[in-house]
């Protein structure tokens, strides 16, 4: 062996090695890495792009089974949408249930994969996606930035850096006579899910499931509203085409759109493993009743009435920052949210101070499209509603309020809007000096309506919080410690916020109600549920 005079071969052996694992560190390809895909959008997103504006803004097509899909913001025309069939939903289950069993099989890395795959496609396409969201729903790019893509990033982010923890196996202990045995619990996928879900956040709403399906190794057959059908296949296909970019069977998702009788067929399936529900209480009963025929269990995500309880100690700059807290938890995707702000209690000290405040605030709301906006067109503050198929029963109840001691200071009453006089807008409103005993209090309205009602101690804003059949979410703003931990301990609910909004849906957290709002955890940390 030669000797190299003045070199240590040991440090030249180190020198080498730090070398090899620096280069190997740097250069060496992530078996997680994201892979680049393409899905190609609506051509109805584009500019310039114009429907035909429709006579008759109905999703029913006379003497056609087909769902007519149109812009609620505009009522252009998006296109007519062949339902799925019983026979079809037979055929999505086989296909699932096949191809399920393969993807049972996957290592949580390889699902990991998949998830980073369409993070980095979400990423990268945000703004085509909330247009498409805006389109189908009416909502505007502010209300889709928040609910549709920041939700959805953060949730695959989450699953991403902590679902396999969720899924991992524990160990439990026994006890003294059982010494000798050890009890681990598995998690294991249970086959083929379905998912019911709502139109009010039509991309959110619809991968939401898909990404707990997919990283838990269950397939999934997700059923998009009728109301935003046109969307539906656009958005699964984000799912699907990032399996195939990474090299898997896209078949474990599955997209189906129907009318109500052909969906008792999907929820009463046997081959469905388990079922989750987002949407109104009496249709969660049919969807309830449907799945016992197959003894499937039912997880319901419903509405809400949720309060939001001011206290007397807001200071000033405190009550100006709260007031818009509680502008964007009303109107919020045109109050089209399961955990938007239907009910204000406010004590004394602050329910002159909150309407004075309010009402040039309200008026002031623009309703509008993203539509062909340009930077000369007023700003777009609000966007339309889903249908006009409530604007009468909603207009009932605001004049019964009114009719019972109510004063109705903005709004009340549907607005043509000047540019898209058949979209579906209603005037945002402010109605205050509501009590518990009106019919508007009660009921979820699922509007852009601000509802003030007088409290007189925080018991009796406690109270008045208490007293409807919904218990989703709520929240409480002042400066007391004590107070708030009062209200938050008070108050029936399944989440609630402290000087804030929304936080609660935060994805490390449980999300779900009690009462009328339904049973549900939908956090991903569910995942082995």
């Amino acid at each position: 062996m030669q000797d190299y005079e003045g070199h240590n071969p040991i440090l030249l052996y180190v020198v080498g090695l730090v070398t090899l694992s620096l280069f190997y560190i740097l250069f060496r390809r992530d078996p997680e890495a994201a892979v680049p895909y393409n899905v190609t959008p609506p051509e109805q997103i584009k500019s310039g792009w114009k429907g035909k504006v429709l006579d008759n803004l109905s999703m029913k097509v006379p003497g056609s089974s087909s769902i007519q899909c149109y812009a609620p913001a505009t009522g252009e025309s998006l296109g007519r949408i062949n339902p799925s069939t019983t026979s079809s939903i037979d055929r999505a289950v086989a296909t699932a249930t096949d191809a399920q069993t393969q993807w049972a099989k996957t290592t949580f890395a390889e699902r990991r994969k998949v998830l980073k795959t369409m993070l980095k496609f979400v990423l990268e396409n945000q703004e085509t996606i909330a247009r498409v969201a805006c389109l189908d729903s009416g909502k505007t790019m502010v209300d889709a930035g928040l609910g549709e893509i920041l939700v959805t990033v953060e949730k695959l982010r989450w699953v991403i850096a902590h679902g396999e923890e969720s899924l991992k196996s524990e160990s439990r202990p026994g006890n003294l006579l059982m010494a000798y045995k050890w009890h681990e619990v598995m998690w294991q996928p249970l086959g083929v899910v379905a998912a019911c879900v709502s139109w009010n956040y039509p991309f959110h709403n619809l991968i939401s499931p898909v990404i707990a399906s997919i990283f838990a190794g269950n397939a999934i057959i997700v059923k998009g509203s009728e109301n935003t059908a046109w969307s539906s296949s656009y958005f699964a296909s984000i799912a699907t085409a990032a399996l195939v970019a990474c090299g898997h069977n896209p078949d474990i998702v599955q997209s189906v759109v129907c009318w109500p009788d052909v969906a008792d067929h999907l929820t009463s399936h046997p081959g469905i493993a388990h079922i989750t529900f987002i949407g109104s209480r009496p249709v969660a009963h049919y969807v309830c009743a449907s799945a016992s025929k197959a003894l499937t269990p039912v997880c319901v995500e419903l509405g809400g009435k949720d309060p939001a309880i001011l206290l007397d100690d807001l200071s000033n700059s405190d009550f100006h920052r709260v007031a818009s807290i509680l502008m964007r938890g009303v109107f919020q995707s045109a109050g089209q949210n399961c955990i938007g702000i239907e009910r204000v209690i406010a004590l004394p000290n602050v329910y002159n101070r909150l309407i004075d405040h309010l009402v040039p605030r309200i008026a002031a709301l623009h309703p509008g499209s993203i539509l062909n906006a340009s930077a000369d067109d007023a700003p777009i503050d609000i966007g339309a509603c889903i249908s006009d198929a409530n604007f009468t029963k909603l207009e009932a109840l605001i004049s019964d309020a009114v009719a019972n001691g109510a004063r109705l200071l903005c709004g009340g009453k549907r607005y043509v809007h000047p540019q898209y006089p058949k979209g579906h807008y209603f005037t945002p409103t402010l109605l205050v000096d509501v009590t518990p005993s009106m019919k508007i209090a009660q009921e979820e309205l699922f509007a852009p309506v601000f509802t003030l009602m007088r409290a007189t101690s925080v018991d009796d804003a406690i109270a008045i919080a208490n007293s409807t059949m919904y218990a989703l979410g709520a929240s409480v703003y002042g400066s007391s410690t004590r107070d708030l931990e009062h209200v938050v301990r008070s108050v029936h609910a399944g989440m609630v916020a402290v000087n804030d909004f929304a936080v609660t849906y935060m994805v490390q957290l449980p999300f779900g109600g009690v009462k009328g709002s339904g049973s549900a955890d939908t956090s991903p940390d569910i995942m082995n549920k």
